[in-house]
């Protein structure tokens, strides 16, 4: 499956489109992640915030087996 990612630098902001269509309900953050879904409870897109500093963190934490990634 192929996502949509821009990244906005002057906010210092990843986003993942995770679904092309849909109506934003809400969304949730946890750290410096935040899930937006619709009323169904679906994820429409994913922000990281602060991404210059916390996506070298993930990657690292991949490549050391700290993390895993399983895609469904």
């Amino acid at each position: 499956m192929a996502y949509r990612m821009k990244y906005d630098v002057d906010a210092d902001v990843l986003t993942l489109m995770l679904k092309a269509k849909g109506k934003l309900s809400h969304a949730e953050e946890v750290g410096d992640v935040v899930l937006h879904v619709d009323a169904k409870g679906r994820p429409l897109f994913l922000e990281v915030l602060n991404a210059s500093k916390v996506v070298p963190k993930m990657v690292q934490a991949m490549a050391k087996g700290e993390a895993q990634v399983t895609a469904s």
